[in-house]
């Protein structure tokens, strides 16, 4: 039944499009609440929600965005709504009961949710993953063993008896493209496609089976899966023996991979690459213009640094200088729950964008040139999440601003008309500077030390990109440091995953920063 998901630039690494502190807690909580939303037909009367005391979810759900984003899409809403912030007051107002509990239920995934819900006489149970960058997983629905991601549009049947008949029926037509049955007799026939299964499908399925009920659940990733999907190559090791390495930019690969992942055109990849340069660039904007709001550590910082560097008052650090100014007014955005792009994830959203858009302004790039260098950057992204990880509950801060460093290393080379050659060094090097860095959010907020390691993650990106343009040797290709971070994020201890038991989060003036947001009601 297990299946893999190929990666894709715009699923996996450049997105979700969002608000909120944490892509694996805030965004990727909406899309499960979505999916339960639409098994329920409507937001739930009840709500009941078991986490792992041995996870992260027990000690950051209501600090880190998870409530917020979960009651947001149990409401129906997408993860850059507007109103996000306010889903808790919102759901409870609406009626819906809600219950947390903590228990030790070994769950292998540090971000799981155990999640039973009823909505008038309907009653449902859902274990789901959030796996790092806003990315799901359902394993469980009503007890029957399942996997979906939210890449296609999904009808769920429930049949009593054999089911061999109606799955044969489903698999002949043309607009299905995956059928799945789990269990037997009763069975959950899981169908996948590009649209849900009509009504009239519906009742012609009755007379080959016994078909009860029948639930709708929306495709949640802005790329969609589809029947006999492939890639073109998984690693970086794959591209060694191209004669083009050591010339062409690795964007060239870049837009092959997403063309072919998507089964979408060129013109068509550069089009979202473009859009979502325009999000990053409002998100730099808005953040420089000052931001507000009241659940958070940090101050407005951005807008005095700028000025400072505007009148020479700070030591000459020239386009470093500009990269700490969008890194803080990205990072300030994301703190007063403004729109923002989690690339690759929310912890991380500044390291790259800042550092590309810095670039692209000193150098004045053009349009073109600087979505090649965003697709260059996230398909480092894809190399990553291929065998390692963006999720800080699994790999701590290397898994988020790391693997942010790599892909603006790569990006920052293209832009300066380096090689694929080139930019895959600087993605090594850069990488290898951040093995075994910890997650240990202040306050159990993603602001400090989050916000001066995304800053020391642009200058990683920076000095890394130079000097695979100066031509120095990185010595370990990227495949081997990309597998030795995943190793190093199985061997770090839970305390250091995002979970504010260990490091800078438990020294004292940390603590004191928690209790006093306990104090003012902010959990």
């Amino acid at each position: 039944m297990a299946r893999t998901l190929p990666p894709s630039i715009f699923n996996d690494v450049v997105g979700p499009i969002m608000r909120g502190p944490s892509s694996s807690h805030s965004a990727a909580s909406v899309r499960i609440g979505l999916l339960i939303h639409d098994l329920c037909g409507g937001t739930p009367d009840v709500v009941e929600l078991d986490y792992d005391t041995q996870g992260s979810l027990a000690t950051t759900h209501e600090s880190q965005g998870t409530d917020m984003g979960l009651y947001g899409g149990l409401l129906g809403w997408p993860a850059d709504d507007a109103r996000l912030a306010t889903s808790p007051t919102v759901i409870r107002d609406s009626g819906t009961t809600i219950e947390v509990r903590k228990s030790t239920l070994n769950d292998p995934h540090p971000n799981t949710y155990r999640i039973h819900v009823r909505r008038g006489e309907e009653a449902h149970n859902l274990i789901a993953l959030s796996t790092g960058g806003g990315m799901i997983e359902v394993i469980e629905i009503d007890g029957f063993a399942v996997q979906l991601f939210g890449d296609y549009a999904t009808t769920l049947l429930h049949v009593e008896g054999d089911a061999s008949a109606i799955v044969d029926a489903l698999n002949e037509r043309d607009d299905v493209d995956a059928v799945v049955v789990s269990g037997a007799n009763p069975s959950l026939v899981v169908v996948s496609g590009q649209k849900w299964v009509d009504d009239e499908t519906i009742e012609d399925l009755r007379s080959h089976g016994s078909v009860g009920t029948v639930r709708r659940l929306r495709a949640v990733l802005p790329v969609l899966s589809r029947q006999d999907m492939s890639v073109p190559f998984s690693d970086s090791g794959e591209l060694e023996s191209s004669p083009l390495l050591a010339t062409a930019p690795l964007s060239d690969w870049a837009i092959a991979y997403e063309t072919e992942r998507g089964g979408v055109t060129e013109d068509e990849v550069l089009r979202q690459a473009g859009h979502i340069l325009e999000i990053m660039r409002r998100g730099v904007e808005t953040g420089l213009a000052g931001t507000e709001y009241e659940d958070r550590i940090l101050g407005w910082q951005s807008g005095r640094f700028a000025e400072l560097a505007e009148q020479k008052s700070l030591l000459d650090g020239g386009l470093l200088n500009t990269m700490i100014t969008y890194v803080t007014a990205l990072m300030e955005a994301k703190s007063a729950m403004e729109v923002i792009v989690a690339a690759p994830t929310a912890g991380s959203c500044a390291t790259f964008p800042g550092a590309l858009l810095a670039t692209i302004d000193s150098i004045d790039a053009d349009d073109v040139a600087a979505q090649r260098a965003l697709l260059t950057g996230g398909l480092i992204g894809v190399f990553v999440t291929n065998r390692s990880t963006f999720a800080a509950e699994e790999g701590g801060c290397q898994a988020e601003t790391g693997a942010g460093a790599a892909m603006a290393a790569a990006a920052l080379v293209e832009l300066a008309g380096g090689s694929a050659a080139q930019s895959l060094s600087a993605a090594s090097q850069s990488l290898q500077n951040v093995l075994g860095l910890i997650c240990d959010p202040v306050g159990n907020r993603v602001e400090a030390p989050c916000l001066g390691r995304n800053v020391t993650g642009a200058a990683n990106a920076l000095s890394c990109a130079n000097m695979a343009l100066a031509g120095y040797d990185h010595l370990i290709p990227f495949d081997e440091v990309r597998d030795a971070h995943a190793e190093v994020s199985r061997l770090m201890a839970r305390e250091l995953r995002c979970t504010g038991l260990a490091g800078l989060a438990m020294t004292p003036t940390a603590q004191k920063i928690e209790l006093g947001l306990t104090r003012r009601g902010f959990n």
